[in-house]
C-alpha cells in the first residue's frame, strides 16, 4: 500500500492513458466547425473499450495552450514510463488522421514502449509552462 491507500499493484498496472482537452477551445465547435469532436471523442472510447484495459481515456478541461487547439496528451503506462516515457502533448488534433496516428501509437504501446508515427511527432506540442503564483 501506498500513503493514498492505494495498492502498489494497481500503479505497476496503469495502463497508457489519452487525455483528452474539452476546455474553452478544444472541442468547441464554433471554433472549429469542420471537426467531428464527438465522432474523435467516441473513436478513443471505442478503442479504449476494445484493449483489453492496455487504453483509458479521459477528458478533462483546458490544457492551456488553447492556440494549438485541439489538446492530446498521451500518457504513459507504467511500463513505459519505467522504459524513460514521458507525457507527450500532442497539438491540432482535429482530423481522422491524427486521431488514427494516436491509437496505432497506443496500440503499439506509447510513450516509452513505441516510437510514434513520423507525422504525429510534427504535431509534438510543448506542455504550458506552470504559473507561478
Amino acid at each position: 500500500m501506498t500513503r493514498s491507500g492505494v495498492p502498489v499493484r494497481a500503479y505497476a498496472a496503469r495502463p497508457c492513458t489519452v487525455v483528452v482537452c474539452r476546455g474553452c477551445c478544444c472541442g468547441n465547435e464554433r471554433k472549429h466547425p469542420t471537426t467531428d469532436h464527438r465522432w474523435q471523442l467516441a473513436r478513443l472510447e471505442a478503442a479504449a473499450a476494445e484493449s483489453g484495459g492496455r487504453l483509458s481515456v479521459r477528458t478533462t478541461d483546458c490544457l492551456g495552450p488553447c492556440a494549438q487547439a485541439n489538446i492530446v496528451v498521451v500518457q504513459p503506462s507504467a511500463e513505459g514510463r519505467r522504459k524513460g516515457g514521458r507525457a507527450t502533448w500532442i497539438g491540432f488534433a482535429m482530423d481522422d488522421d491524427c486521431t488514427d496516428d494516436i491509437l496505432s501509437w497506443v496500440a503499439a504501446g506509447g510513450p516509452g514502449e513505441a516510437e510514434p508515427p513520423a507525422t504525429l511527432t510534427l504535431q509534438f506540442v510543448p506542455p504550458p509552462k506552470p504559473v507561478r503564483r
